[in-house]
């Protein structure tokens, strides 16, 4: 299965750049942002749209028997195993105000289960890949092999998260309260781009809530590759997105989801 995983990876890589490159066309330009709930702000553009839909046609250019499930546009059905998940600008919110914490994801599924994933971001120019036991950072024509940082103990970890107000009930409040007074620094604002941070060593932890499955799945096989550990609250795989922990070890995760399931 690996070859397989390398080989769509691969084939998979120049769509997900081409389409890092269209949505870098509107990146600090003035854009209408719709709101797409009808209490609070999820915001969407056309670049969300456009990007997505790039990516859907080239995919199923390439496997048109391969499901594609998109944040925008739904799924497109097919007969294979292999599918595709796809968050065309993971951060919309940080896109729309100039800050380049955003990405275009892309996942790999086999029979549901995440195995590779990619996620490029074009303003620094750096594209993540991660699948069949190695993960790697492309940047100006080289590629870096990604190994998490190794940290153990939770009293020397960074911790990211995007914002605090993703955590909407009081359990996972307390819990996330309890590992950022247990670590060494806590920072906001990294989206998507923090998990790359964790999978290059500079981040030793990301705990999130409020993950649907297209925010996690494409960058939790870049993570496992690189030597960390990716769990929903439960400890298990975040097919449903929700409650994420990542961290850099399985020691370090294991202390971070007893506190945030304490209590």
């Amino acid at each position: 299965m690996n070859s397989e995983i390398t080989t769509r990876l691969t084939a998979a890589l120049p769509v997900i750049e081409a389409a890092g490159a269209h949505a870098l066309g509107y990146f600090r330009q003035p854009l209408d942002v719709e709101n797409k709930l009808g209490t609070g702000f999820d915001p969407v553009t056309i670049a969300d749209r456009e990007v997505e839909a790039l990516i859907r046609e080239r995919l199923l250019a390439l496997w048109p028997d391969s499901p594609v499930e998109g944040e925008e546009a739904g799924l497109t059905p097919g007969d294979s195993p292999w599918s595709w998940i796809v968050d065309p600008i993971d951060g919309t919110r940080a896109f729309i105000s100039g800050m380049p914490a955003w990405g275009v994801l892309l996942g790999l599924r086999h029979d549901g289960q995440p195995v590779g994933g990619i996620v490029a971001q074009p303003f620094t120019g750096e594209t993540f890949i991660g699948g069949a036991g190695r993960a790697v950072c492309r940047r100006g024509g080289a590629e870096t092999v990604l190994a998490t940082s190794g940290r153990t103990d939770l009293a020397s970890a960074i911790l990211y998260c995007t914002h605090p107000e993703i955590f909407t009930t009081d359990a996972t409040r307390a819990g996330f309260a309890r590992v950022s007074q247990s670590v060494r620094l806590t920072r906001y604002g990294g989206d998507c781009y923090a998990y790359c941070l964790l999978a290059m060593g500079f981040v030793d932890l990301v705990i999130e809530s409020s993950l649907q499955p297209y925010d996690i799945l494409p960058v939790a096989p870049i993570i496992t590759a690189a030597g960390g550990v990716v769990t929903d609250i439960d400890g298990e795989t975040p097919l449903r997105g929700g409650t994420v922990i990542a961290a850099a070890t399985p020691e370090l995760h294991a202390a971070a989801l007893r506190l945030m399931q304490q209590g």
